[in-house]
């Protein structure tokens, strides 16, 4: 038959099966890294994003910032320092990080979003103190970087039974509703995924996802089981930057979010690609 050979009718019969399983599911995004700088890589996240949100798949998208943050440093003459993977935090630094993640970068995905026909909203976790935080205690100072204490997430269901999509900024408030605290994006979406019951957590990063030689793509490892992660860390599979990564899905899975995935970023419409197809991007991460 004609149709048949359409091959946008045959793509659309080979994601069905994928719709239909996540149709009025919830998934969490977390969008942050390299992929934030380029404006075609946004707009691809952005298209995506909308494409899900009209089948009836509940996204809510957690952002970080760091690109924007440093430059906004720079530009007042504050040199970013980093202290086990996160960025040491002082009163002057949080002032720009809080303008840099709510004011500008929050408000720019709302846009994106906005201009591909779909409903966002920007919220951080100040907002109806959505997300309470204590100050990291384990490990060095980090000065104002916060620990989660409590999730609220009520405004963000209204959000999602409404039809929108919640943009959110990993800022949150001091459980004594004194400091504000910068919260790391990865962490947030976790914390958030297990608050709402989120079937998948999505991390968008700047690598393919674990591999077992990190110089070669082939290597790349697409399905780990939560036993089998202290093995990896043992042999240095999984180690630097990808350790942090790797806590925050054993997290979400802990919280009871079926799957956790770590995939590549840069690639265009690799949300999609992950959701939607059969194709083995990134790396998922089941209990």
């Amino acid at each position: 038959m004609i149709w048949e050979k359409n091959e946008g009718v045959v793509r659309f019969r080979e994601a069905l099966p994928f719709i239909q399983k996540l149709s009025g599911k919830t998934i969490v995004i977390k969008y942050g890294g390299n992929a934030m700088l380029s404006e075609a890589l946004r707009k691809s996240a952005a298209c995506d994003i909308v494409f899900l949100s009209a089948l009836g798949i509940k996204i809510i998208l957690v952002h970080g910032g760091g690109p924007e943050i440093d430059c906004m440093l720079k530009k007042v003459n504050i040199k970013p320092r980093f202290i086990d993977g996160l960025r040491y935090t002082d009163e002057e630094t949080m002032d720009i990080v809080q303008q840099v993640l709510c004011g500008k970068v929050n408000k720019d995905l709302v846009s994106l979003i906005d201009d591909a026909g779909g409903k966002a909203v920007g919220i951080c976790g100040l907002d109806r103190g959505m997300i309470k935080a204590t100050r990291r205690r384990t490990g060095a100072d980090c000065g104002l970087v916060g620990e989660i204490a409590a999730i609220e997430p009520e405004i963000i269901n209204d959000m999602l039974g409404k039809g929108y999509i919640p943009v959110i900024a990993g800022i949150a408030k001091a459980m004594d509703g004194g400091s504000v605290y910068n919260i790391n994006a990865d962490t947030a979406a976790a914390k958030l995924a297990a608050a709402v019951g989120a079937s998948k957590l999505i991390l968008l990063t700047d690598v393919p996802g674990v591999m077992k030689d990190k110089k070669n793509e082939d290597t790349l490892i697409s399905h780990i089981k939560m036993t089998e992660t202290n093995a990896l860390r043992s042999s240095g599979i999984i180690s630097g930057g990808m350790i942090p990564k790797i806590d925050c899905c054993m997290e979400a899975l802990q919280g009871g979010v079926e799957e956790a995935h770590i995939i590549d970023g840069r690639a265009e419409h690799s949300i999609i690609i992950k959701l939607l197809t059969d194709k083995g991007i990134g790396t998922m991460f089941t209990a």
